[in-house]
Parts: structure tokens; C-alpha cells; sequence
């Protein structure tokens, strides 16, 4: 059985890797010029030789962004260049670095970054500050400019990346104006879902992405088990599971295998990260070190056929003799090795 078919990665058909980019770049790099301006076929086929392909064995490999690189990466094209550099060719974005390229209003200093622990208690001018900044961001989504967010999509499909999830949190507070553009900037997008947190709102939400036609993910931490999606599912055929295997792994304290063969056809899309059983004290480990099933996850998505996205997160500690991009090219290659 296969799961929804909600994501399709065109550019990348027909493409296998079998040499590194950095060989391919000094193959066509050593081609006569002449050759590349009298055969455009030869053109075409260098741009897609160096197009990142992350589609392995059926299994369509993607990153959260900006948050898996860990503020070394925040701004649309930052976040892009760096996908390309991993070889990754599939993207689920956060709505920060999206809503400033349209022209969102700049929200209020950061001062703590992710992966860094429990962010400290604002004071009272940062409540304040930030109170102000919800109330413009509702006002600017209400007339956002569409086109610029389908330019960010055709920003990104030049590079070889799609953009298969928009991540924006929704809640009762919102206006119906704020969700109608969630779910119409997903689109624009070329986003097949919106993903946010399992939250209370998930029958109004649900009803507005059956409106919109665009499916929805529920994200999990350590508060689930087996049944915390069974209402959202119920309540609209458009509300989905966007699976955490790490935090459910650490939840339940044991494999979220049978969740996935039981609920394959409401997953949008897995997030991937490796954790220990024990609910919210459980450590964070490098991949392959910890008690979730990652390489099984990854193997039962090939062997079943699954469309649905595996998501790479950062959230182990990064080596003081390593770097953020050095731990997400080891995640990324242990997908590889898992599917090969």
C-alpha cells in the first residue's frame, strides 16, 4: 500500500548520482565553450547534472529550513545556497525566511537561536514589542503579494529545489483573512501541505485547508501517543500527520513503525532525528546512536513505496570539532546509506 501521493519531484526523473558535484563542475568546466554554445542539448544536460537530486530509491529526502541549520543559514537565498551545497533538492520551509522575502515586517531581535535549549522568559518591552509586530504581520498577510512568493518557488526550481511543505502556526486568535492566506501562500508556493504543531484549532483548520484543497501536518513533540491525531483525522479527510519519529520514538518509548504502517495514507511528511526512550528527558544522538528506528523508518518508505517526504532535522549537539553543515551532510548521508 502507498501513502498520499502528495509530492512529485520532476526535475529530478531520470537522474541518478554517480559522480560528486565537484567532478561533474571540472567536467564541464574542461568542455570547449564552443561545444556548450553550438549544442544547447549540452547546456540542458549540465544543468541537470548539477541540480541537486536527493530522491533515493523512491524515497524523497528534504530539510527543515532555516531551522536545521541553525542560524548558519536564515535569509531565502542563504537557506538555498546551502541545500545545494548538501545535494539536497527538497525543501520544507518556515514561514520566517518566506514572509521577509515578500516584505513581511521585520519582527522584533532574537535573542536566543535554535538548538540552543528552552528560550528565556521575555521581559515585559519584549511582550510588548512582539504583540505589536503579530498585529502588522496579521494586517500585511491579509494583501501579501502572491507573486512574490511564486517568485521565491521559481527562485528555488532554478536551483533544482521544490518546496514540498510550508510550516506557519495557526491558531483560534487568527482571522479567517490570516488563514485563507496561509493556506493560498502554500500554494503559491507549490507546497503540497502546510505543516504546524498538533494544536486545539485543528477542526477550524481543518475545514479551511478542505476549502483550499491543501492538506495539512500535524506536528508532534514528546506530548503524544498512538491516538492524539484520531480527532484531527476525523474531522476533515484533509488533515494529515506530519510524524516526528524522533519525539515519538522518545513519547511512547518504543518504534513508531507500526504507527506508520497503520496511518501511512494521513502522513504528509516524517521529520527524522534520533532520540532515546523517555519522553521528555530523552537525549538527542547522533544518528544511528539512539533508540528511533531511522534506517527501518527509511527502509519500510522504499519498500512500501511511500510519497511522502522524509525531513532531516539537527537537534543533537553539534561537536565542537565539527559544523552544522558537516553534521547535516552526515545526516544526509546516512539516508543515502539506509535507502541504498
Amino acid at each position: 500500500m502507498r501513502g498520499p501521493a502528495l509530492f512529485s519531484n520532476e526535475g529530478s526523473k531520470g537522474f541518478s548520482v554517480s559522480y560528486s558535484r565537484r567532478e561533474l563542475l571540472l567536467a564541464f568546466g574542461a568542455m570547449p565553450l564552443t561545444h556548450l554554445l553550438t549544442r544547447p542539448g549540452s547546456i540542458h544536460a549540465a544543468a541537470r547534472a548539477l541540480a541537486p537530486s536527493s530522491k533515493i530509491g523512491g524515497v524523497q529526502i528534504g530539510i527543515i529550513a532555516p531551522y536545521a541549520f541553525r542560524g548558519t543559514a536564515s535569509t531565502a537565498e542563504e537557506i538555498l545556497d546551502a541545500v545545494v551545497a548538501l545535494g539536497i533538492s527538497a525543501v520544507e520551509m518556515q514561514s520566517p525566511p518566506i514572509e521577509a522575502f515578500a516584505g513581511a515586517p521585520e519582527p522584533p531581535p532574537r535573542r536566543w537561536r535554535p538548538g540552543a535549549g528552552r528560550p528565556p522568559e521575555p521581559t515585559p518591552e519584549q511582550r510588548e514589542a512582539r504583540r505589536a509586530w503579530v498585529e502588522s504581520m496579521s494586517a500585511w498577510r491579509t494583501s501579501a503579494p502572491m507573486a512574490k512568493l511564486v517568485a521565491l518557488r521559481e527562485m528555488y526550481a532554478q536551483k533544482g529545489v521544490q518546496i514540498y511543505a510550508f510550516k506557519l502556526a495557526l491558531d483560534e486568535t487568527m482571522s479567517d483573512a490570516e488563514y485563507d492566506y496561509c493556506f493560498e501562500a502554500a500554494k503559491a508556493l507549490g507546497a503540497s501541505h502546510v505543516t504546524m504543531e498538533l494544536n486545539e484549532s485543528t477542526e477550524r483548520i481543518g475545514r479551511f485547508a478542505e476549502k483550499h484543497e491543501v492538506h495539512v501536518g500535524y506536528h508532534n513533540h514528546t506530548q503524544v501517543d498512538e491516538h492524539s491525531w484520531d480527532a484531527a483525522l476525523e474531522q476533515s479527510p484533509y488533515n494529515g500527520i506530519n510524524l516526528d519519529v524522533g519525539h515519538f520514538t522518545a513519547a511512547i518509548s518504543k518504534s513508531p513503525i507500526p504507527f506508520i504502517e497503520k496511518h501511512h495514507a494521513r502522513i504528509t511528511s516524517v521529520h527524522l532525528k534520533d532520540r532515546t526512550y523517555g519522553g521528555e528527558g530523552a537525549d538527542n544522538l547522533p544518528w544511528g546512536e539512539g533508540d528511533t528506528p531511522l534506517r527501518e523508518v527509511l527502509q519500510l518508505m522504499k519498500r512500501e513505496g511511500h510519497t511522502f517526504p522524509a525531513t532531516i532535522e539537527l537537534e543533537y549537539p553539534v561537536p565542537d570539532d565539527s559544523s552544522v553543515m558537516a553534521e547535516l551532510q552526515k545526516c544526509f548521508d546516512f539516508c543515502k546509506e539506509a535507502l541504498a
